[in-house]
């Protein structure tokens, strides 16, 4: 009886490439759906798969069947009413019976598909065709870092890069080849000893003679080391030039008393879709969190989402201190600097021309992105008049306006959508 033993790399998921081809064939109906379930999560299951639903039509094939009309030969049997020749009449509409009750006019349906994504296919799906803009290789021609990378063994090198796996494997190898045939000669000369000895009247010459060679034998492959100069294997290590893009974050979030917990936890939602987009799409991107009232504070990512301060709003405090950290600790030819702003517009009066100044002149020119996201549903405040003038004169500048939770998912492809070569 022949066994066949399935040894496919996904054997407990056969189904994956069947499931990749229809993702892939349906993949404007389930981002469309993945785009409607965003503005139905909470902050902190948005790191998590998805159910999502697919109209029927959606996903109905193609297919070639035998329509109406032509003439054809049909045999019904048990047929006692009919003769050949008999005319039929024509039913009364498709949708007429027997039953009680109102009936659609729509005639059949079927419900909607219900898919379930993983995690990293819906999150796959979510920042698909997304992008930080103008990223680029700052340290391209100015910097160059270097990279140890493996590069095979070598045999010398320093003591901390000897391969000990390596170097036992050499040496096995050479053993085996070095006394692979005293073996055999010693087990032979060993076999010979025992048959003289078995013997009645052994031959005194012969077994002195064996007895001599199997001491000889012993003594030469003893005499093989175990380890050999001739043997160690050492990693070698080679060092490639690496271009490197490196890239920063500022979240700035207004958490005066204006900002009412809704308003919040829009703000949240905005933030933690940039943090899952920038940890997602980007290997090495700082994140720096700024809170701000009165004054502005950096803190950490917990303090970020969770801390319950509030207060006034000044919102110059959070733009000085970011333009004091980018001073000390981002410079901007070897930084790709970005920002991204959420507020509900709310300003001390006298606050508002100096942010757009501080922006302008000390900021923008820093920076390769700056983002200005209010949240309220009232009409634009003083903020969002002061910056949307700088629009024109600065094309590293975007402000967008969130009324609702549906809006958030929109108005953030709209800030991060790829560009155009």
């Amino acid at each position: 009886m022949a066994h066949f033993i399935d040894r496919r790399l996904n054997g407990k998921n056969k189904s994956a490439v069947n499931r990749q081809r229809f993702i892939r064939r349906y993949k404007q109906q389930i981002k469309q759906a993945v785009s409607d379930a965003i503005s139905k999560r909470s902050v902190t299951d948005l790191n998590s798969g998805e159910s999502i639903s697919i109209p029927a039509r959606d996903i109905k094939e193609p297919f070639f069947h035998q329509g109406k009309g032509g003439k054809r030969d049909r045999v019904h049997p048990g047929n006692d009413q009919f003769s050949p020749g008999d005319k039929i009449a024509r039913p009364q509409g498709e949708a007429a019976g027997n039953g009680k009750g109102d009936a659609s006019q729509d005639g059949e349906g079927n419900d909607d598909f219900v898919f379930a994504i993983s995690k990293d296919e819906y999150l796959d799906l979510l920042f698909e065709d997304l992008a930080l803009p103008d990223l680029k290789q700052n340290q391209l021609d100015k910097l160059v870092q270097y990279k140890n990378v493996r590069s095979g063994y070598r045999a010398e090198g320093i003591p901390a890069n000897i391969d000990i796996v390596r170097s036992l494997r050499g040496s096995l190898a050479r053993r085996i080849a070095m006394t692979a045939a005293k073996k055999q000669q010693l087990k032979d000369a060993e076999q010979q000893l025992a048959e003289q000895e078995k013997l009645a009247v052994p031959d005194e010459l012969q077994r002195r003679a064996l007895t001599k060679q199997i001491a000889e034998l012993k003594q030469k492959i003893a005499a093989v080391p175990f380890i050999d100069s001739f043997d160690l294997r050492f990693r070698n290590y080679q060092k490639r030039p690496e271009p490197t893009s490196k890239a920063v974050m500022f979240c700035l979030m207004d958490v005066s008393g204006s900002m009412d917990q809704a308003t919040k936890e829009m703000a949240k939602r905005f933030y933690i879709l940039l943090y899952l987009f920038l940890s997602r799409t980007y290997k090495n991107v700082e994140v720096v969190y700024i809170r701000h009232h009165t004054q502005a504070k950096e803190v950490d990512e917990q303090e970020f989402f969770y801390s319950q301060e509030t207060g006034g709003t000044i919102v110059s405090s959070a733009l000085k201190l970011m333009l004091d950290i980018v001073q000390k600790r981002y410079n901007p030819q070897e930084w790709n600097i970005y920002a991204a702003q959420a507020s509900d517009g709310d300003n001390w009066a006298e606050d508002s021309a100096p942010c757009a100044k501080l922006l302008a002149e000390q900021l923008l020119p820093l920076l390769r992105y700056y983002a200005y996201i209010e949240i309220t549903p009232r009409a634009h405040q003083s903020l969002w008049e002061q910056y949307q003038q700088l629009l024109a004169s600065h094309q590293n500048l975007a402000i967008q306006h969130i009324r609702e939770v549906s809006d958030i998912y929109p108005v953030f492809r709209e800030l991060f959508k790829k560009q155009a070569a």
